[in-house]
């Protein structure tokens, strides 16, 4: 998608995007773009409510359309609303859309920052939406989203001083390439996992770190044992393709020196049946999207990439499924892993917190890391306590669980703290090895999954656990079922924005 700037009136051969507020006044509208009125928007505004997702299209005599977009109430922190109304906005009016729109927000901003802001939202919200679900069906990609091609174009009708431009312009290219490794990451969810193998996952690493220079290192099949990540090994011993280490590495070149080193782990479960600890039909179905964590990590390397955010990025996803196989691990067995400590299998379906195990201790060894967030599609039990609006966020960090809850409310993709109280570290006492994988209660399951992670950490203090169960795969505009939603990716461009590098000598 080409994206323009420009001041004065829509060109008339265009789609016009006019997002409302529930309160925003006609008169308003008027004096920012006094060529609208021809549309009969006064009266038009006395019918349209503005409800969040809401639509109306209105002719004017030349047949130019213009869609009144509903946003809803304005929120008080972030864009969530913009960005979900033009995601929905893209999905329902599909097909019918021109390739050449334009998307007027000056009347709903009292500045050229503000605009800035919409303009991201709005604009990431669109490029998402254009995502089409049905990539594998016979005739995938015949018919495209009008706004999803390289010749399709935006201009963004703006009343700011044409100094602001420039700014307004990066907001909506920001916004762009986050839309980009968004669909990336839901595709990715969606996919097949008799398509998307270890190998398979480990080559999209490889394919998307090169076209970014990014360095990409892959241990497979017998590297994994003899790099002693013997918990993943473990988990994969029930499959039939070799497990997957995967570590990229991003610095920029514009990274000052006292840019932090942010490292990320992502749970790459590319199918979980639950193992010998067998999953009903029911609960299995969507196991596919046991990968979501694996997908937020890789997204956001592309996103960081495409971006050039200033931040030097080490990710590391640890891949395999988890079936069932004469050699799978059992539960009563006592397994290693790469920290050295041992573990006892309470169930093989808390296989996710084993592979994410050996990816924190190895992160934390092989490199100084100012901060450590892992991802992944962890726990039912969060999911119960929160249901699927916000994460479950486990960090030790106060300050930490402040500045990821604000980029949360800012990205729209909300977090919720979870405690990590000793307390609960006495459920995953074990009589014959160092530490348990399920605590075996029926209680808390969100919080000992992630006091087991604690303990592979090497008592990081800037670590954070997301549980993404809830919102990583879901309901949206895209389909009748539950499908990726691309959760995390902005939620990670706005936090590793705001971080800074602690100063020496600080936990």
């Amino acid at each position: 998608m080409k994206i323009f700037v420009k001041s004065g009136n829509p060109e008339q051969a265009a789609d016009i995007f006019l997002p409302l507020y529930t309160d925003t006044a006609y008169s308003r509208i008027a004096e920012v773009y006094p060529a609208l009125p021809a549309f009969g928007l006064e009266r038009a505004l006395t019918d349209f409510r503005a409800e969040s997702g809401k639509t109306a299209t209105l002719y004017n005599a030349e047949g130019s359309r213009l869609f009144l977009i509903g946003l809803g109430k304005p929120k008080s922190a972030g864009f969530s609303g913009v960005f979900r109304a033009a995601r929905s906005v893209a999905v329902q009016l599909g097909r019918q859309l021109q390739p050449a729109a334009s998307l007027l927000l000056s009347h709903l901003a009292g500045s050229a920052e503000a605009e800035a802001g919409l303009t991201d939202a709005f604009v990431n919200g669109l490029v998402s939406g254009t995502y089409q679900l049905g990539s594998w069906k016979e005739n995938a990609g015949s018919e495209p989203h009008p706004l999803d091609g390289e010749e399709s174009s935006l201009t963004l009708i703006s009343a700011q001083s044409p100094e602001h431009f420039e700014d307004i312009a990066s907001a909506a290219r920001r916004g762009h390439l986050i839309g980009l490794a968004q669909k990336q990451v839901m595709h990715l969810v969606n996919m097949p996992s008799n398509l998307q193998t270890p190998p398979f996952l480990a080559d999209v690493a490889r394919e998307w770190g090169e076209n970014h220079g990014q360095k990409v290192t892959v241990f497979s099949g017998d590297e994994i044992e003899a790099n002693q990540l013997f918990a993943l090994a473990a988990v994969n011993r029930g499959s039939e393709y070799p497990a997957q280490f995967i570590v990229m590495e991003y610095e920029p070149e514009n990274a000052p020196e006292s840019a932090p080193t942010v490292g990320l782990v992502g749970k790459g479960i590319t199918f979980d049946t639950g193992g010998l600890s067998i999953k009903t039909s029911a609960g299995m179905y969507f196991m596919k999207c046991d990968m979501g964590g694996a997908a937020v990590v890789l997204g956001f390397m592309e996103a960081a990439a495409s971006l050039q955010l200033p931040v030097k990025l080490v990710a590391v996803v640890p891949v395999t499924d988890n079936l069932i196989d004469a050699r799978s691990f059992k539960p009563s067995d006592i397994i290693g892993s790469y920290s050295g400590k041992t573990i006892e299998i309470m169930d093989t379906d808390a296989e996710g917190r084993l592979i994410l195990a050996d990816g924190l201790s190895w992160i934390t060894e092989k490199y100084e890391l100012d901060y450590l967030f892992d991802f992944a599609t962890l726990t039912g039990a969060t999911v119960r306590a929160i249901g699927y609006a916000a994460a479950g966020m486990f960090t030790p960090d106060d300050a930490l669980a402040a500045a990821c809850s604000e980029a949360g409310d800012l990205a729209g993709e909300r977090v919720w703290r979870f405690p990590l109280w000793d307390e609960y570290a006495d459920d995953l006492h074990s009589d014959v090895a160092d530490v348990r994988n399920l605590s075996g209660k029926p209680v808390a399951g969100g919080i000992s999954a992630a006091k087991f992670l604690e303990v592979f950490t090497r008592e990081h203090p800037r670590w954070a656990h997301f549980d993404i169960a809830g919102v990583a795969f879901g309901e949206s505009e895209f389909g009748k079922h539950k499908n990726g939603t691309g959760w995390g990716v902005r939620l990670l461009t706005e936090l590793t924005a705001k971080l800074t590098k602690p100063e020496t000598g600080t936990n």
